[in-house]
């Protein structure tokens, strides 16, 4: 990889439950996360913001606001960057809520949030919801 890719991810609430994905591809396959994936050359963050949401679980979404930045860099087992990318998390609101997993989730779903310690999450994604209060550090298992 030469450059960092910016991608962008949604933290959608609905009653209670946080929308996750299980990716079906590398980074960070089998493991859950929030929706969303890479930025396509000419496209706004909102517009990809949108797009992947859509794509992943069929949700149509409202953008409420940024709610953080996170890095996200992966190495091979000899220290070569495998991956880097820098997300820009939105808050966003569901205008609909029928989930359906497509393109490259292998599950999508809404996960109560005093559930979500039965998910195996991305590494980070525990604390930067936690820091973000959405829940109480430390209750979900990181990816592993």
């Amino acid at each position: 990889m030469s450059t960092p890719v910016c991608g962008v991810g949604a933290i959608v609430m609905h009653e209670g439950a946080i929308l996750l994905v299980k990716r079906g591809r590398e980074p960070s396959r089998g493991q859950w996360s929030l929706p969303g994936g890479r930025v396509q050359t000419g496209e706004t963050l909102y517009e990809a913001l949108a797009r992947e949401v859509r794509e992943e679980t069929a949700i149509e979404i409202t953008i409420d606001g940024l709610c953080g930045v996170a890095e996200r860099i992966l190495r091979d087992d000899e220290g070569a960057v495998e991956f880097h990318y820098v997300i820009l998390d939105y808050y966003a609101s569901p205008v609909t809520t029928d989930v359906v997993a497509g393109d490259d989730a292998d599950d999508a779903r809404w996960v109560p949030v005093d559930q979500i310690a039965e998910f195996q999450l991305t590494a980070g994604l525990v604390e930067f919801l936690a820091d973000r209060g959405i829940l109480a550090r430390g209750r979900a298992r990181i990816g592993r």
